[in-house]
């Protein structure tokens, strides 16, 4: 039987994730509208850009890192068929296009260079000058082609009201105006790479009893994506498959679910209570597998 301060902390807590819950869909519903409204005139303008779908219940496009802070992913279009590189070069360029004298550094951790040819099928636009040096799909050269597509749909859309671009580079972000309070926004073009499970990714990297080997294979075939959101690499990123992990984050009967919750209420009331905080969702869902590792 719990005790008295176990029930009421228990209890102080839901109602709290209740609030919380209940604020940021609010902000969501919102936010998603207006992000939607946007990117579809800027699917409108370039055709490598897919429109953001609204959705009644979970978009998966939306990643709610705090309460202020979201990231949306944009997909793009016209690169199916994706391959490993087959074989490591050097590049030598620059952003403007000039030759080096060495080598720019490799890749480190969730990262890789994106050539154009590991697509089996690409529209000829991902070959344009814009987005392509030397074969290599470069993320600063996307998101500076989608910067300028942004600002123009914010004037197309007459949403210079409610939104306003940030000078955060080389990222894309915006603010949002909501009934709740302002929302930051980083957009970022994704290279969706479905059915396929990158080798950078050593995931799980321990035998463990959580997740079983069975939702691991399951969770792998969901795929990944690469965001452009630096200079010459592209992130790795596994937004779908976290989002089927953290689905099912009790099914062995565990409690992991009320620590995520227990942390992140701590994490906005009492370590980062500011609106961009340093600790993100991301690290909390981290602590928590961690924390699975030592068991």
């Amino acid at each position: 039987m719990k005790s008295l301060m176990e029930g009421n902390l228990e209890d102080c807590l839901l109602n709290k994730v209740d609030l919380r819950r209940q604020w940021i869909s609010q902000m969501v519903e919102e936010v998603q509208k207006i992000v939607h409204h946007l990117t579809t005139e800027i699917s409108y303008q370039d055709i490598r850009f897919q429109a953001v779908l609204y959705s009644d219940t979970y978009n998966e496009n939306i990643k709610v890192l705090a309460p202020t802070q979201f990231l949306i992913t944009v997909p793009m279009r016209g690169l199916a068929g994706y391959r490993e590189a087959r074989q490591q070069r050097w590049r030598y360029y620059t952003l403007q296009g000039a030759r080096l004298p060495c080598p720019l550094r490799d890749p480190e951790g969730l990262q890789q260079w994106l050539e154009v040819e590991q697509f089996l099928k690409s529209l000829w636009q991902w070959h344009e000058a814009d987005v392509n040096i030397d074969g290599d799909i470069v993320p600063a050269k996307v998101l500076q082609v989608f910067r300028k597509l942004v600002e123009n749909a914010i004037e197309t859309c007459h949403l210079s009201g409610k939104v306003s671009m940030l000078m955060d580079r080389p990222a894309v972000r915006v603010a949002v105006e909501t009934s709740t309070g302002r929302v930051e926004l980083e957009l970022t073009p994704s290279v969706e790479i479905p059915t396929a499970w990158s080798k950078k990714a050593r995931w799980p990297s321990c035998l463990k009893r959580w997740p079983s080997a069975e939702r691991v294979q399951c969770i792998k075939s969901f795929g990944f994506s690469l965001l452009a959101c630096s200079n010459y690499h592209w992130q790795l990123s596994f937004l779908r498959a976290e989002q089927v992990l953290l689905e099912q984050l009790d099914e062995d009967g565990g409690c992991r679910r009320k620590c995520l919750q227990a942390m992140r209420q701590m994490k906005e009331d009492v370590w980062c209570p500011g609106k961009r905080p340093v600790i993100t969702s991301y690290h909390l869902q981290f602590q928590v597998q961690k924390f699975e590792r030592r068991l």
